[in-house]
């Protein structure tokens, strides 16, 4: 994959009374349901080895750990009841999580992700350089996510599943658990910022049935968006 500046990034089974039973996608061995504290470690291994626009980005940063701080920690931390593996008999190998509502996570991300982390991340300089500022610079700005026209699509997601379970459907029913707990809390749409430059996640992103949203200033993000199921 292509290596992309940070600085593109402009966001980035359950029970049948909650949503509905087990998403099971393949009968031998893989099972969605909801996040667990154990998946912890494997949600961290699958953001890093997928985070380079799809491919692994282990070694590229400072810390292995510093891709899944951003897009994947604070939502563990903050709304961990919106957050759903895939499971293969033995371990998370897929997952996907978000938010409900992004201008109150965006406040909870400042108010309690960012002094979380400062000492392990500290605010980089005003003009940053390195991928690691970048990245930094991304930490301290969670305001970021706030894009006027994403107003109607006020939830959020990210979504990743090892390259070798890719290809499998498990993207599409991991959305589809995600959709369906939104559409439980009467959260009327969702959107998604993928990297322009990552073709395949576009494509099934598209499949699956998101739109393009028009934003002024783009840089090289799409913005997509997708309504929840009518309850």
């Amino acid at each position: 994959m292509s290596s992309v500046p940070l600085t593109a990034y402009r966001s980035k089974m359950i029970h049948n009374d909650v949503i509905r039973s087990a998403a099971v996608l393949d009968p031998v061995r893989t099972t969605i349901r909801p996040y667990r504290a154990t998946d912890l470690r494997d949600i961290y291994e699958i953001s890093v080895r997928t985070a380079e626009a799809g491919g692994d980005a282990r070694g590229i940063y400072c810390d292995d750990d510093l891709m899944p701080d951003l897009f994947a920690g604070p939502y563990l931390h903050l709304e961990p009841e919106l957050a759903f593996v895939l499971d293969d008999g033995g371990r998370a190998v897929g997952y996907v999580l978000g938010t409900a509502d992004t201008p109150r996570f965006v406040q909870a991300y400042r108010r309690v992700w960012i002094p979380r982390l400062t000492p392990k991340y500290p605010a980089p300089p005003p003009t940053s350089t390195t991928r690691d500022e970048q990245a930094f610079a991304l930490h301290h700005d969670p305001e970021r996510l706030l894009v006027p026209e994403l107003r109607d699509y006020p939830a959020h997601l990210h979504i990743n599943v090892l390259p070798s379970y890719q290809g499998g459907g498990h993207g599409r029913g991991l959305i589809d658990v995600f959709l369906d707990a939104l559409a439980t809390r009467g959260v009327p749409a969702l959107h998604i910022t993928p990297l322009t430059v990552n073709a395949s996640a576009l494509a099934f992103y598209y499949r699956y049935g998101f739109h393009d949203i028009p934003v002024a200033d783009p840089g090289l993000t799409s913005y997509l968006g997708i309504r929840t199921p009518s309850r």
